[in-house]
């Protein structure tokens, strides 16, 4: 099983349509250098666990922003916005592994799914776990997550095994220290969650276009006021902000997987002036296209 970088494109609900494994084998293991790029705002409906191998990133799941250092993790469950990024000057690198809850609990009606499953999924359970080595057990979590992610790179015999067994191990973790009194989230929390899902796949699906905030506002039937608030208060920047950094990203994916001219990798990312595009590209990744192309198209 390859370890890949990790993509997010979605489908016409926000939701990642990247295929995490496969139908018999649902779970897939991804490196990220965040040094180069960040993880744009996503979810999807499987849990995700990973930990940070080199310097320091933000991860920020749903209205939890927490800071990592090496040899520290996170779990995310599922249906969660989330997003991860080095911290500013700092040179980061990530393994995370991304699994259905099926892989781990089987069918709603096992004994696992009931035990070690539902309650990482209910509505009082937490959005994300920071495991930053506050609680003794955290360094257990650490050490499946990893086991499970050098088991996906090695893939020794019975891998798929191993790497069940490391989750399991975790699932039964975060059970076990599960807060005993878990609070839901307030209601409006998750119409702003719904919202912003709404929102970022009308951007996800548009953002070659000329949209602008009434644009993204209507996508969710909301007000120009309204959309700008539940970006601040959960993303937090503005919907226009978020916008050019998405074409931004997208635009550094084609120029280093395509041939395609700068200024066409500008045109198709919603750039059809080539100097404000190349000027974008500069302010977001610190170096103009070509300059990235010629570092990165070999990847």
């Amino acid at each position: 099983m390859a370890i890949s970088p990790c993509g997010s494109t979605a489908d016409p609900r926000g939701r990642e349509l990247v295929r995490h494994g496969t139908a018999l084998f649902p779970a897939a293991c991804y490196l990220d250098d965040l040094t180069r790029d960040t993880v744009p705002w996503h979810w999807h409906t499987e849990l995700e666990a990973g930990v940070v191998t080199e310097g320091s990133a933000v991860i920020a799941a749903g209205t939890e922003r927490f800071v990592l250092g090496a040899g520290q993790g996170f779990f995310i469950t599922s249906g969660v916005l989330h997003t991860a990024l080095a911290r500013e000057g700092s040179e980061c690198r990530l393994h995370s592994a991304v699994f259905h809850p099926r892989l781990v609990g089987g069918g709603i009606d096992s004994v696992f799914w009931q035990n070690y499953i539902q309650p990482l999924l209910a509505e009082d359970a937490p959005q994300s776990v920071a495991l930053d080595g506050s609680a003794p057990w955290h360094g257990e979590a650490l050490r499946a997550i990893t086991a499970a992610w050098d088991t996906c790179a090695e893939e020794p015999p019975g891998y798929d095994l191993r790497m069940r067994e490391a989750l399991s191990q975790l699932a039964f973790l975060l059970c076990r220290h599960r807060p005993a009194e878990g609070r839901p989230l307030p209601a409006k929390a998750l119409r702003d969650g719904e919202r912003m899902k709404r929102m970022l796949r009308f951007i996800q699906e548009h953002y070659g276009e000329e949209i602008g905030a009434a644009a993204i506002a209507r996508s969710a039937a909301v007000s120009e006021s309204e959309c700008l608030r539940c970006f601040r208060s959960t993303i937090g920047v503005p919907p226009t902000q978020y916008l050019k950094q998405y074409r931004v990203q997208r635009a550094a994916e084609l120029l280093a997987s395509t041939a395609w001219s700068a200024a066409e990798v500008g045109a198709r990312c919603g750039f059809p002036d080539a100097s404000y595009f190349a000027k974008a590209f500069r302010q977001l990744k610190g170096c103009t296209p070509s300059e990235y192309r010629r570092e990165h198209a070999s990847d």
